[in-house]
């Protein structure tokens, strides 16, 4: 007879062999913001499908200083769609992007450690987007990026 602990053992290392390793970062890409005085180039890991913006930026414990991540959407959502930090350890600023590129709004979000994500708030948009860019906590404001100013699209989506 195979004991608990043998049976628990097995199903851990076959767990971590199977599951994805979560540290790795995808590849980044260049995205350059302009404020209108200055560009500045974040690297970006792009979300495109409903995985991979349900995951985001979750079980990250850091987040590199010129790094972020693009969140794509195949038609313009509403003002009334939200974002939250559930299982996400990082404070992180947000963009909310037309499909002209322009922010219609921007928020900051704080790391949700509840044990449930019904017990997270959630971050309303505000303004219909196209794109929604997540940098951390501060990232905007230090370089003066507010709403109105332009985040470069085109190699992702065309404009209207």
């Amino acid at each position: 007879m195979v004991s608990r602990a043998v049976v628990h053992a097995t199903w851990v290392l076959s767990t971590l062999v199977t599951m994805p390793v979560w540290g790795e970062a995808p590849s980044r890409q260049a995205l350059a913001l302009d404020n209108g005085e200055r560009t500045y180039t974040l690297q970006v890991e792009v979300a495109e499908t409903p995985h991979q913006r349900s995951r985001g930026l979750m079980e990250r414990d850091s987040l590199p200083a010129d790094a972020g991540m693009l969140f794509l959407y195949g038609a313009e959502q509403p003002a009334t769609s939200a974002y939250w930090m559930y299982r996400t350890r990082i404070p992180l600023d947000i963009a909310f992007i037309d499909g002209e590129g322009v922010i219609r709004s921007l928020k900051t979000m704080s790391p949700c450690r509840a044990e449930s994500s019904s017990r997270c708030p959630v971050y309303p948009a505000g303004a219909r987007f196209r794109a929604a860019l997540e940098a951390n906590a501060g990232y905007f404001a230090e370089r003066r990026i507010e709403v109105g100013d332009r985040i470069e699209l085109a190699p992702w989506i065309q404009s209207p």
